[in-house]
């Protein structure tokens, strides 16, 4: 799960009910819960902002890639 362990902190924020009902739609189709999904599109959205030139299939691959287990070194033989 990425390079980093991330902390977790609960905390009650208020959301408007079309983002949180967008959110569940896209939530079930890609199998995460609604928190999940609105974090999900909070880190594209500041990868975006941070990289303006970035491509959103470049984005995507970034968080794909955060997810990957690190399997170690790769060895020249």
């Amino acid at each position: 799960m990425g390079l980093f362990k991330e902390a977790t902190v609960s905390i009650n924020v208020k959301l408007p009910e079309d983002l949180v009902d967008q959110a569940r739609r896209h939530a079930h189709i890609q199998h995460r819960s609604v928190p999940k999904q609105i974090e999900y599109w909070s880190k594209i959205g500041k990868i975006a902002e941070e990289n303006p030139d970035l491509p959103f299939a470049m984005i995507r691959e970034i968080l794909v890639a955060d997810q990957e287990e690190v399997v170690g070194e790769y060895e020249f033989g």
